[in-house]
């Protein structure tokens, strides 16, 4: 019983660790298309005249 109860509460910390790290992954793809996003307007902001 007590085999089945580790095993139960380490899958539990796995799926809430993969979680975790896929919540961390889409924030930093998020942080960089933003980025690349800003850097594209601010490229084409440089040349016009005011």
């Amino acid at each position: 019983m007590l085999i089945y109860m580790l095993a139960a509460a380490m899958t539990i910390v796995m799926l809430i660790a993969t979680a975790f790290g896929l919540h961390q992954e889409a924030a930093r793809v998020r942080v960089k298309a933003n980025t690349k996003r800003l850097d594209g307007f601010a490229h084409r902001n440089v040349y016009r005249r005011h």
